[in-house]
């Protein structure tokens, strides 16, 4: 079942995502049924940027099938964080459906926080670090270079531009670890983490939550005693500068939204058995319309 769901997560990072961002006005004439077309046309084109993570891609095709149904045509754009952000400030992007505050994303808000309007927080207590399988005998960053031979001096991690990958190279000096951190990707990291857990190999890890491996697997996260990962975000969303003026319909949608570990895993647990972010979510609205009507109101 665990080898399904990481082959799963990968064909969705690889290939699905690609269709997603490019399919908006066939899906949306499907949502929307008659007259969405013309709708569209006078509410114009929205563009989101998601960033190569299975929350961000989960809920950023949420947001493309609801908007798509109030009658606009949503396109994705695949990119880094970083990326991401310069282009929301840039008014290339109109949203970004996840911003990690105030620990995560913090570089970036710095950077352009008068460029971009930070919005309300729809999820909390979003958590980061270094994360362990439980069946290893070790709970703190303090305890790494202890059991270096055992983790041979290696940190699996994510793509070099993420927020937790440069946290983690601050955690790496701040404690002094003697340890290479390897950069990959999202899907990289998950496979080397199953293959590592099916055989009882000990292995470090980059990782946040809300993800779907928590659930997965028993895993835990190093303590971190100065706080180099801070002490738990909150997921809020951004717009560009002067958006809430030319759309504040979907601003007020948006304010509204809100999701917990319950809905979030659920959302993304069916992107992962359907192999498909877009009719994942196509699905999870319909199984949970009162809720999205709470926010489309």
């Amino acid at each position: 079942m665990k080898k399904r769901l990481l082959l799963f997560i990968t064909m969705m990072f690889a290939t699905v995502l690609l269709i997603s961002c490019g399919s908006g006005n066939e899906d949306k004439k499907e949502e929307s049924g008659e007259g969405t077309e013309q709708a569209a046309e006078d509410k114009g084109t929205l563009n989101l940027g998601v960033n190569n993570w299975a929350d961000y891609i989960a809920v950023t095709n949420m947001w493309k099938v609801l908007l798509e149904e109030q009658g606009y045509e949503v396109e994705l754009h695949q990119l880094e964080k970083g990326p991401v952000w310069a282009a929301l400030a840039q008014g290339e992007l109109d949203i970004a459906a996840q911003v990690w505050l105030p620990t995560m994303d913090e570089p970036y808000y710095n950077e352009y926080k008068d460029k971009v309007e930070l919005k309300e927080v729809w999820y909390e207590d979003v958590g980061m670090g270094l994360a362990v399988p439980e069946y290893l005998d070790i709970d703190s960053l303090e305890q790494l270079n202890d059991n270096i031979d055992t983790f041979d001096g290696r940190i699996v991690g994510i793509d070099a531009g993420a927020s937790v990958t440069s946290l983690t190279k601050e955690a790496i000096e701040e404690y002094g670890l003697e340890y290479e951190l390897i950069d990959s990707s999202e899907p990289a990291m998950l496979s080397e983490f199953e293959k590592a857990y099916e055989n009882k190999e000990p292995i470090v890890v980059t990782l946040w939550n809300p993800h779907w491996i928590f659930s997965e697997y028993d895993l835990k996260y190093l303590e971190d005693p100065k706080l180099v990962y801070g002490e738990g975000d909150d997921s809020y969303f951004a717009t560009r500068v002067g958006f809430e003026d030319d759309h504040p319909e979907v601003v007020q949608w948006m304010n509204n939204w809100k999701m917990d570990d319950d809905s979030l895993g659920e959302l993304m647990t069916l992107g992962l058995e359907l192999g498909d972010p877009l009719e994942a979510a196509k699905q999870w609205i319909e199984e949970n319309r009162d809720l999205v009507d709470e926010w489309i109101q």
